[in-house]
């Protein structure tokens, strides 16, 4: 139900700093464990509810259990990226309270949470509501844009990238963001919903009926867990899996090109989106941080960025593109990187 991680990047009177993220596929908290460092938890954002047997209760049940458990009911309240109606806020705060709750995150804590970058003002004040209406935050709670948060453990172990001129891309699930950052504040900010991760298990799912010549019919969750556990843009292997057969028994099959292919080309979208529709929006907008944010590394972040390989592929082809030479860094962990950085600020604030 979680991967649980400690660091030290906190010193002991930062404790009552919390960062979040409550993504679409994931939801990251970033707590204090204690004993004067840190601690992440990574939980699938989705519920379900069921019955007790004995007391006849409503019991919510969230993360893995609840996908692996009940997955012709589990709910997905932000496959959009944001709580689009009363419905998914209600689902929303159930499932934050309940991982907040699970947990022990302090409720006199100061909480800094990422906000994806998405023309949805609407969207934006349920995911406010949901975070800022729990029972933590009671010393302040503040939001951050997703594409900042999750630059800045990609720039080192402090908040460096506060005070500098940088371009930070987020590959994420619903939608993929570009924005350059003068000192912390937004320039030329971007998201396309067409260049996603999720686009990309919708294209696995589609190969890997192609591949098997129509025998095999996945769904999107096991499209995504093809891509996370065996997506390897340099070293990729091909795999074996078996499905049940509706009449009875089952059948093995491999998948070759079905991760490979909407995995490359997602590469090749990406570059094309950066390169051709933000960089020169940016270059008209703000000339001179353009050229500044240029001769620094571009730090790629989100779920995307997981994959083996994808953040250099991403770089070589993005030269290639701009006919000039561009780095590119990552954090670590881009996955939860988004909540490192909103725990930092969040640090700060304290």
């Amino acid at each position: 139900m979680s991967d649980d991680e400690s660091t030290d990047i906190n010193e002991s009177d930062e404790s009552a700093a919390v960062g979040v993220k409550l993504g679409s596929t994931r939801t990251v908290l970033d707590i204090p464990d204690g004993r004067g460092g840190r601690e992440r938890h990574s939980v699938l954002t989705c519920l379900a509810t069921y019955e007790d047997a004995i007391t006849g209760d409503e019991k919510v049940l969230f993360g893995e259990e609840a996908a692996v458990e009940y997955p012709d009911r589990v709910r997905f309240m932000l496959r959009s990226g944001l709580p689009e109606d009363d419905d998914s806020v209600a689902d929303a705060e159930r499932f934050f309270e309940a991982v907040v709750d699970a947990h022990d995150v302090p409720e006199d804590s100061a909480v800094v949470y990422a906000v994806p970058t998405i023309d949805n003002e609407a969207g934006v004040e349920n995911l406010k509501s949901v975070i800022e209406g729990s029972s933590i935050g009671e010393v302040e709670t503040r939001s951050y844009p997703e594409s900042l948060c999750g630059a800045i453990p990609a720039y080192g172990d402090g908040l460096d990238a506060i005070d500098e001129v940088f371009v930070s891309v987020n590959l994420g699930s619903t939608t993929m963001e570009a924005c350059a950052y003068r000192r912390g504040e937004q320039l030329s900010p971007f998201s396309t919903g067409s260049v996603t991760g999720n686009e990309v298990d919708r294209r696995i799912v589609a190969a890997v009926e192609e591949e098997t010549q129509g025998r095999v019919h996945i769904d999107r969750t096991t499209a995504r867990e093809y891509k996370e556990q065996h997506g390897d843009v340099y070293d990729f292997e091909p795999f074996t899996d078996v499905v049940q057969q509706p009449g009875g028994g089952s059948h093995e099959f491999t998948v070759d090109r079905g991760v490979q292919e909407p995995i490359d080309r997602y590469i090749d979208e990406a570059v094309d989106v950066v390169a051709n529709e933000f960089l020169p929006e940016l270059a008209n907008d703000h000339m001179k941080p353009y050229q500044l944010a240029l001769g620094r590394p571009i730090a790629a972040t989100g779920g995307m960025a997981c994959i083996p390989g994808l953040v250099e592929e991403f770089e070589k082809r993005l030269c290639e593109e701009l006919d000039r030479e561009v780095e590119i860094v990552s954090p670590e962990e881009p996955a939860v990187a988004a909540a490192d950085g909103a725990a930092r600020i969040a640090a700060r604030l304290v």
